[in-house]
């Protein structure tokens, strides 16, 4: 009985400080500390303290600033902190003097570094919110203009005098989640040791809302030690930075458009022979052998290209022609908002690429390339939108990282609602939810959470080289959801990870989705049903 009371006891707590922002970013007061070499009377005395004080912060030379006796100002030490000014005031030592300042810190070090940005040594924001709201956040200087008399005093009255106050910067309050942002990013880290990759992503989100509840990019930095990073590709943040391929988990948009647009269910049949001629290009599939009459639940079970290429056949009455491709390019582009920017108040957003049917590439080859992920470029952000939409009732949600700004009496003002519409009709996104359902159950759940609703479809991207498509390096794609059975969705994830060779979506990211899966139902108390 004493357990289960200090249980809930520790589950109120949580709940009270999870409700409470954590600070990622926030000021701190420095000072530059300096010299008046003319009026120094203890240059030794000077010289010792700096170097027990502050032995990290003096500059190299420091000792010999002090014999410049012609200079009135020299800086002998830079970031010191308020506790560290304090120590050497106390010592009063004569000719030292201190300009206060204020600098960026990140208590949390690299934890969502390319969310948040840095703050340069102009002063100004660079990448992620700090580049995106650096007006907003840094607020405006104030101004103080009086009058003085000719005994130097400052006249009451006035009309040359200005008073004009400071204005702080915006509290802003992000919709990260500090929890599942780190444990996003360990999954990331741990996901590229095991199958070796150079970089890996995830984003995850509630499809409800659009709210970003975590955004995790590995190689990471620390935004304190900007100045050190090697590499600058580290400092952008992929998932909203960089459009790429993202191959066959593409099929769920293109089968959304078919059961929108009618032609299409789950127990619709095509004669699959692993291979499709359109114009003058032959598709074939990845995967071998599934041949004869099968379902489209079928070929998104087996990822098959044939499947979504012959969907798109039937959007135009047999063949892939304007009336199909424009039928496409309404959902991919206009619903779906891929291929433009969704608005999310980061630095650095691509638009990606959404060829039009009315341009001379967006004929048939390229939008039957596009039924399975290939010939677009979208961001990892623009297809967790997407999807979000897909298994959540139909509803686009433009996403967002801003849940609002705190008001001087610490309450949350709420950012404004973004928009949002109908992409699909309601009976069409409960069809592909139980779709992506049962692709997820044909291959990939066998260690999922028993009695929850979780779905997903594999990726495997091939890069380019010389215009034509690889396999040296691959990107392998994992885009699921999951939530309590029966319900709308509680989050959408979506992982990549980049390495030499063949990367599979379903073997080197289906188990990091897994993870962070089963992780988010125990960390969101969701509850199971039989």
């Amino acid at each position: 009985r004493e357990f289960r009371k200090a249980t809930e006891v520790m589950e109120r707590l949580l709940i009270k400080y999870q409700a409470k922002p954590v600070k990622l970013v926030l000021n701190e007061t420095i000072y530059t500390v300096w010299v008046d070499p003319k009026v120094v009377t203890e240059p030794g005395k000077i010289i010792s303290t700096l170097k027990s004080t502050v032995p990290e912060k003096v500059r190299p030379d420091f000792e010999s600033l002090l014999d410049k006796k012609e200079s009135r100002y020299q800086i002998v030490a830079t970031r010191v902190t308020y506790k560290e000014a304090e120590e050497l005031k106390k010592e009063k030592l004569y000719g030292l003097g201190f300009e206060r300042g204020e600098q960026r810190v990140y208590p949390e070090g690299q934890l969502a570094s390319q969310v948040l940005g840095f703050v340069n040594t102009e002063k100004k924001g660079q990448y992620g919110i700090e580049g995106h709201l650096d007006e907003q956040l840094k607020g405006k200087p104030g101004m103080l203009k009086t009058v003085k008399d000719v005994r130097d005093v400052p006249l009451s009255i006035g009309r040359d005098n200005v008073n004009q106050p400071a204005v702080n910067g915006d509290d802003i309050v992000l919709t990260i989640d500090r929890n599942i942002q780190m444990k996003a990013e360990q999954v990331v880290a741990k996901g590229m040791q095991d199958v070796g990759a150079k970089y890996g992503s995830m984003i995850i989100m509630d499809p409800r809302n659009g709210k970003v509840m975590a955004m995790a990019n590995v190689p990471t930095y620390d935004p304190s030690k900007y100045s050190e990073v090697e590499d600058m590709a580290v400092l952008n943040n992929r998932v909203v930075s960089r459009p790429y391929e993202p191959a066959s988990v593409m099929k769920t948009f293109t089968m959304a458009t078919g059961v929108d647009k009618g032609v299409m269910n789950p127990n619709s049949t095509f004669n699959n022979t692993d291979s499709i001629r359109i114009a003058d290009i032959t598709i074939g599939n990845a995967t071998k052998g599934q041949t004869g009459s099968v379902t489209m639940q079928h070929a998104l079970n087996w990822s098959l290209n044939t499947g979504t290429v012959t969907m798109a056949q039937w959007l135009g009455g047999g063949s892939i022609n304007y009336q199909a491709r424009s039928t496409m390019y309404d959902y991919f582009y206009n619903r779906f908002r891929l291929g433009q920017l969704s608005g999310i108040e980061l630095s650095g957003e691509a638009p990606g690429v959404v060829i039009s049917p009315d341009e001379v590439q967006g004929n048939a080859p390229r939008y039957a390339n596009m039924t399975f992920g290939q010939g677009l470029d979208v961001t990892p952000l623009q297809v967790a939108a997407g999807f979000s939409a897909i298994i959540n009732g139909g509803v686009y949600h433009a996403p967002s990282i801003i849940e609002g700004t705190l008001g001087e009496n610490g309450q949350l003002k709420p950012a404004a609602s973004k928009s949002q519409h109908q992409a699909i009709a309601p009976p069409t996104s409960a069809t592909m939810k139980q779709m992506t359902i049962e692709a997820r159950q044909a291959f990939y759940a066998k260690d999922d959470r028993s009695g929850y609703d979780i779905g997903g479809k594999t990726g495997t991207a091939q890069t380019i080289e010389n215009g034509k498509y690889v396999f040296e390096t691959t990107e392998g794609t994992y885009l699921g959801f999951g939530g309590e059975r029966g319900q709308a969705p509680s989050y959408v994830v979506l992982l990549t990870f980049a390495a030499p060779g063949v990367q599979i979506g379903g073997q080197q990211a289906s188990p990091a989705f897994t993870d962070m899966s089963n992780w988010l139902i125990d960390y969101l108390k969701l509850q199971p049903k039989g």
